[in-house]
């Protein structure tokens, strides 16, 4: 399962975010990108020795600052349903081309360009270098 595939469904979702310096953040997932930057509503803030507390209404933590993440249980088998499902809707459309084509693999033209057994540059009785 790939961990922005995951992001993406959890939008919405309550998550626990960690920092790499020990930070905690629990709240909302709002968005995230490619670079797994989120932004959170409705977060409880917990400092590292864990003795201070913030409530925020939005925030924004750089992906590469993070350093684990926990979603709930239910939402990670609904990705892994969902991903199961579309392998399978993708491994029956396969192969179902006319003739049982494997979607242009093999064939005559496989090479690097230019027909096999002929040399790729220069001609005849030309040297290397020339």
């Amino acid at each position: 399962m790939l961990p922005l595939s995951l992001l993406n469904a959890a939008q919405n979702k309550p998550m626990l975010v960690e920092l790499k310096n020990g930070e905690t953040f629990n709240g909302h997932l709002v968005n995230c990108d490619n670079f797994m930057n989120i932004t959170l509503r409705e977060v409880y803030q917990t400092s590292v020795d864990g003795d201070r507390f913030w409530k925020l209404k939005e925030c924004y933590i750089r992906g590469s600052t993070i350093k684990y993440l926990r979603v709930p249980d239910t939402l990670l088998d609904a990705v892994k349903d969902e991903q199961n499902r579309a392998r399978e809707a993708n491994r029956s459309t396969r192969g179902s081309g006319p003739g049982g084509s494997r979607g242009g693999r093999g064939g005559p033209s496989r090479g690097r360009g230019g027909a096999r057994g002929m040399p790729m540059r220069g001609g005849r009785g030309r040297g290397r270098g020339m």
